[in-house]
C-alpha cells in the first residue's frame, strides 16, 4: 500500500466515553444505545460511525463509477444501516445494509454502476467476505 492519508482518533471510555479527532474537527460524546442496555442518549456510537463512513465512502465509489462509464446522472443518494448481533456462537458480529439512490439513471444501468462501486469502495473491499453486506437500489 502506498498511504494517502491516515485519520487519527482517539477514544477514551469506550462505547460510554468520548472521542476526539487528531485534526479536533470531531469530538463527539460516545453511548452504549438503549437496545444494547445502555443509557442511549444525544451521543453517536461505532455503529453509526461506520454507518456514517461506509455510506459517505460508497456515495464517492458511485460517482468515480459513473465518470468511469462516462454516465450522467441528476444526483445520488446512500443511506447506511449497520446492525450489531449474536452469531450462533454468541460471538458479536455486524451486517451492513446500503441503500443506494442514483438519480437520473434507468435501473439497470445503476445496478451495473452499484457493482461497480462495490468493487472500487475501499469499505466494501474491507468487508467483502467478513460480514453481510446487502446493497439495496432504491428510486428516488
Amino acid at each position: 500500500m502506498h498511504p494517502m492519508y491516515t485519520a487519527t482518533v482517539t477514544v477514551e471510555g469506550g462505547r460510554d466515553g468520548k472521542l476526539k479527532s487528531s485534526d479536533g474537527v470531531l469530538e463527539l460524546p460516545l453511548r452504549m444505545p438503549k437496545e444494547l442496555g445502555g443509557q442511549g442518549g444525544q451521543a453517536t456510537n461505532p455503529e453509526q460511525l461506520f454507518a456514517a463512513g461506509y455510506a459517505a465512502c460508497f456515495e464517492s465509489a458511485l460517482n468515480v463509477a459513473c465518470r468511469q462509464r462516462e454516465v450522467k446522472f441528476e444526483s445520488t443518494r446512500v443511506t447506511g444501516h449497520v446492525t450489531i448481533g449474536k452469531d450462533e456462537a454468541d460471538n458479536y458480529v455486524l451486517a451492513v445494509k446500503l441503500e443506494i439512490a442514483l438519480g437520473g439513471v434507468d435501473e439497470s444501468t445503476a445496478l451495473d454502476l452499484i457493482s461497480d462501486a462495490h468493487e472500487i469502495c475501499p469499505y466494501s473491499r474491507a468487508t467483502r467476505g467478513n460480514i453481510e453486506v446487502d446493497l439495496a437500489y432504491v428510486s428516488i
